[in-house]
């Protein structure tokens, strides 16, 4: 099969010129943003106690370092005890929340949406404070209970807003057709409702998962020390002098972002198929 043709018959030579200019333009841009995250992967591997160009030597003393030190461990294992339960509590509650506000329409259905993604609008440090100060008095500062509602918080205005995406293109009649055949709202809810907006569900999900995994100011206003994750201890790690295992570890987590990346890139593809079908 022969390939269509780059640019119709028609296209001037000034449009020829412009096409190729702005995509040249995209992709100077594109490694200029890229380009400080690539210098720090080879700066991970240098056997240097420095993070500094030329590399001399090569070595994987730091890896080594970031698997082996308690601190690291530790804010690992913290990081993955916070992130995933605050993603499910995000889940359920967004989920929940973007049915509700679709389903529904009531006087106060714009201040309410409004409130539900306020945290996506205000800074982070004013919702770190006052998390703090309602923790505070109720003594869920400093405990990973308070810390995982906090960051819930967070996370749950991105399944709202993706799971109230998917829900535009939802056709209510299926809902309507299952009721009527004797099935329960709930198994309605299950084995319908939730099978068409799984694409945007999980994708929100993966946006909250993304958003507490690398939240570091709300957790230096609720985390205690044994609540410490991994942004927590990498800013503290920098407070001196900057840690070539810190370079380490942000190599490992670029590659886990990049395969966030493509999940949600592989979800929307998915989702988009969906709605053509």
């Amino acid at each position: 099969m022969n390939k269509p043709p780059l640019f119709p018959p028609y296209t001037s030579l000034v449009e020829r010129a412009w096409f190729f200019a702005s995509r040249g333009f995209n992709l100077l841009v594109l490694l200029f943003l890229v380009s400080p995250i690539l210098v720090m992967i080879p700066l991970s591997f240098s056997d240097s106690s420095f993070l500094m160009y030329p590399i001399k030597s090569f070595s994987l003393r730091w890896y080594e370092n970031l698997f082996s030190s308690d601190d690291w461990v530790r804010a690992a294992q913290n990081s993955f005890i916070v992130a995933p339960a605050a993603t499910v509590i995000a889940t359920v509650l967004g989920t929940l929340a973007a049915v509700g506000l679709n389903k529904a329409d009531f006087r106060g259905k714009g201040i309410l949406m409004a409130i539900l993604i306020s945290p996506m609008i205000v800074p982070v440090v004013v919702v770190g404070v006052g998390v703090y100060l309602f923790f505070a008095r109720i003594g869920l500062s400093d405990s990973y209970l308070g810390l995982i509602l906090a960051h819930a918080a967070l996370g749950a205005p991105f399944v709202v807003t993706t799971v109230l995406a998917t829900l535009q293109g939802f056709n209510h009649n299926l809902v309507r057709a299952s009721l009527s055949l004797g099935a329960s709202p709930l198994r309605t809810f299950f084995r319908v409702t939730l099978p068409v907006i799984a694409p945007g569900l999980i994708s929100g999900a993966l946006f909250a998962f993304a958003t507490s995994f690398d939240e570091v100011v709300l957790t230096l206003f609720v985390a205690g020390p044994e609540q410490a994750t991994l942004p927590r201890q990498m800013f503290a790690g920098i407070k001196d002098n900057i840690s070539p295992t810190i370079a380490a570890l942000a190599t490992i987590l670029i590659i886990f972002s990049t395969c966030l990346l493509l999940a949600l890139e592989w979800l929307r593809g998915r989702n988009k198929a969906a709605a053509r079908f």
